[in-house]
């Protein structure tokens, strides 16, 4: 058992659902394009710039029929998924939302040294265990959780 600190976070009403990527935190890409969430401006970067479904994302005003349209589109994708270049898309994303919103500071000054999970034991399997975790019976967590290492690197 370890002495750290330990908190996940699951949706966005709920306690940390800041770190969410359905979060409502816009983010104005240097291009000058507004978007709602982090979840819409990653899925769309997904895709090559000139592709119009980026578009159609952005405009969407749900984070999750952003996600259902990037999905549905995923053979137009010029990033594949849960590659070292998908989590580098996610890392600017994540830098992006934080820099654009200085009114998170307090919160991530108070993550610093914690463990940080995304907390996907409703949904444990495919993507979900890359980005995420499972909490096991035993109290465990399963999964890669890469999400939740990005904030911890973002955090300190």
């Amino acid at each position: 058992m370890t002495d750290r600190r330990e908190i996940s976070f699951t949706r966005v009403r709920l306690p940390y659902g800041w770190l969410g990527n359905m979060a409502p935190y816009p983010i104005v890409t240097e291009d000058g394009l507004r978007w709602l969430t982090s979840e819409a401006l990653f899925q769309a970067i997904r895709f090559a710039r000139l592709n119009p479904i980026r578009e159609h994302i952005r405009l969407n005003r749900s984070p999750m029929s952003a996600k259902m349209i990037a999905k549905a589109a995923a053979d137009q994708r010029v990033v594949v998924p849960c590659s070292a270049e998908d989590i580098a898309l996610m890392r600017c994303v994540l830098k992006l939302k934080v820099k654009q919103h200085p009114e998170l500071a307090p919160q991530i000054a108070d993550l610093k040294g914690v463990l940080i999970v995304e907390d996907v034991t409703a949904r444990p399997h495919g993507s979900g265990l890359f980005w995420g975790a499972a909490r096991d019976p035993d109290g465990s967590w399963r999964g890669e959780n890469t999400l939740g290492k990005l904030w911890m690197e973002i955090c300190g």
